[in-house]
């Protein structure tokens, strides 16, 4: 009976999204953005096929319109080893 209950139930068990966040600061305008990597889908294998990467373009809402490129790479169990930036700059908060 709880297998038909678990099977017609509402409640869906959602599995837990993995997520890379990171702030950059624009060189133009100095706004503070927040970039959001999905560990999940957002990746691509790099071309030796030992980790992956990403690549990311952010504009802000200053009327600023300046692109801020980020490339992130991971290793295979997806932690950061390298990352590089075009247009702004890379802030802890």
């Amino acid at each position: 009976m709880s297998f038909l209950n678990k099977l017609f139930s509402s409640e869906s068990a959602k599995p837990e999204k993995k997520y890379f966040t990171f702030h950059v600061k624009c060189n133009r305008c100095g706004e503070i953005l927040e970039g959001r990597v999905d560990l999940d889908n957002d990746l691509s294998i790099n071309d030796s096929g030992d980790g992956y990467f990403v690549r990311k373009g952010l504009m802000g809402s200053n009327l600023c319109f300046q692109q801020i490129e980020v490339e992130l790479t991971f290793d295979s169990s997806r932690q950061l080893i390298e990352k590089n930036i075009s247009g702004g700059e890379f802030v802890n908060l």
